[in-house]
């Protein structure tokens, strides 16, 4: 396996593209047709024949229809077969011939900027370890370079890290989608809709003060200007998608008056149907879409990833886990508080960092030199279910331990492997909490066990990175190119499959 990671060559990645197959509307289509020639030459039998065939059909796609997105079911990202010798996400060719934008095109709305660049703060540094807004909109998202990692890190890859908010992944989608191989400047010719509104920044900035209204007024001020666009009246917005960067909970506030905290957006029926990448989901609602927090890692280059890949993948790790976070004094029974001090008492098996006394904010050299060292890495549930811990953990090639299902499990399934096993370790939380030994768990997997976990890891870290260029890597998709392409490729199924509906409802 890790002869795999020797060379990176574009013509080391054997491709097998499957050909295209035909547009499920046509296929439809003519066989409709066909039993409608068949009907006019042998009226009842045939006419008994098709309406027996229709039934089939619909049977057959209420259970198995792309449709299962409007009736909140989660639906999981289908990879076409394909064999590579690097593990990674890599591209088909495009099977269009129009750039490989075989599911359509995405029109990106033009906001006015007081929904989006006019809400970064400014007078701000990215080394300002306590403001959340610093470095948001820095370098289109990804802020400033991370000069202090070419104190632990290879030169060439030192120059792929960023002092990253782990709050700026809607700058970051705007930005790469302003400049998508898939974007038009037509709307007539879109599949989808994007509405370049930077909520997290919108709401955030007034979380901390008792204010609803003020968190709630450019949510307002968006959705009246979003509803008068022509395409957004044509589907009521369930072709159109934005970005969020904060959690769902800041934009669900409840209707009782002792539920202040964060926004209603979420909540208001014109958002019943949009869609949003965000990086925490809430569970029961198919509208929200789990996507990776943004590290302080964004490859330049496809040889840039590969040779991080190789990196991580034979680095030398002398720890058996590794606990990085905070305690929360306010919070009684803190698991994180139990795990700093486990791991105090494991000091020759565990590496602890306590963010309360160093500095942890976006992605320290610390911290990455902590994950690196590290076989596995204990990710307990943050100040909501997540954490950008998870992905720093595992763009290192640490192999994750969880405590709570929700925590990853259930909330980014189009970007992680299906089988929770085969890159990570659960242990509940309860428990750890009864006496169960954390480390005792861990040293019962081999030497090759973990190292399958880590290939594991390592394979998907493309998955998981926002790469650097504009317009991403031509070869490669990464969490980007993932999300827009699956969201693109539902909708387009969608409304292939209320066209050939319509098309039978007009032949009658």
């Amino acid at each position: 396996m890790l002869s795999d990671f020797r060379s990176n060559s574009p013509s080391d990645h054997h491709l097998q593209p499957s050909p295209k197959p035909k547009s499920s509307y046509h296929f439809f289509r003519n066989s409709y047709n066909s039993f409608q020639s068949q009907i006019a030459a042998h009226p009842r039998f045939w006419l008994l024949s098709g309406f027996l065939f229709i039934q089939l059909l619909v049977v057959f796609f209420t259970r198995n229809s792309p449709l299962s997105f409007s009736s909140h079911a989660q639906v999981q990202l289908h990879v076409p077969p394909q064999t590579i010798t690097l593990p990674a996400a890599v591209a088909q060719p495009p099977k269009d011939g129009g750039g490989g934008c075989e599911y359509g095109r995405v029109y990106v709305y033009d906001l006015p900027p007081m929904f989006n660049e006019d809400l970064a703060l400014k007078n701000c540094t990215d080394l300002h370890p306590w403001l959340w807004q610093c470095g948001l909109n820095t370098n289109e998202g990804y802020g400033m370079r991370a000069t202090e990692m070419a104190e632990i890190l290879p030169r060439k890859l030192a120059k792929a890290w960023y002092r990253t908010n782990q709050f700026s992944s809607e700058v970051i989608f705007h930005h790469r989608l302003l400049n998508y191989r898939c974007r038009t400047m037509e709307p007539e010719s879109a599949t989808v809709f994007y509405i370049p509104f930077y909520a997290g920044q919108a709401v955030g900035k007034y979380l901390w003060i008792d204010d609803i209204e003020k968190r709630d007024l450019r949510c307002n001020m968006m959705l009246k200007w979003v509803q008068n666009q022509t395409y957004w009246r044509k589907s009521n917005g369930s072709d159109h998608f934005l970005t969020i960067g904060r959690i769902t909970w800041d934009f669900r506030r409840l209707m009782d008056a002792e539920q202040k905290w964060g926004s209603s957006l979420l909540n208001l029926p014109a958002m019943a149907k949009v869609t949003r990448f965000i990086i925490e989901r809430a569970p029961w609602d198919a509208y929200d879409v789990g996507v990776p927090y943004p590290t302080g890692f964004h490859p330049s280059s496809e040889s840039q990833l590969r040779q991080w890949q190789r990196f991580v993948l034979t680095r030398n790790r002398t720890s058996l886990f590794t606990f990085i976070g905070a305690t929360r004094a306010d919070i009684a029974g803190d698991f994180r508080t139990l795990l700093i001090q486990y791991c105090r008492n494991e000091s020759d098996a565990c590496r602890v960092i306590d963010c309360a006394v160093t500095q942890c904010s976006n992605g320290s050299s610390a911290i990455q030199s902590s994950f690196l060292s590290s076989d596995f890495c204990l990710q307990p549930k943050g100040d909501s279910m997540t954490r950008r811990s998870v992905f720093d953990c595992m763009i290192a090639g640490s192999v994750p331990v969880f405590f709570w299902k929700k925590t990853a499990y259930d909330q980014y399934q189009w970007f992680l492997p299906e089988d929770p096993e085969s890159y990570s370790v659960f242990i509940d939380h309860d428990a750890v909490r009864n006496g169960t030994s954390i480390r005792g768990i861990l040293e019962q997997y081999s030497k090759e066990d973990i190292r399958k976990m880590r290939e594991k890891v390592v394979e998907i870290i493309p998955k998981l990175v926002y790469a650097r260029p504009k317009e991403g890597l031509p070869k490669v998709k990464d969490a980007f190119d993932i999300a827009v392409e699956t969201f693109m490729k539902r909708i387009k199924e969608e409304k292939d499959w209320n066209e050939f509906v319509n098309d039978i409802e007009e032949r009658r």
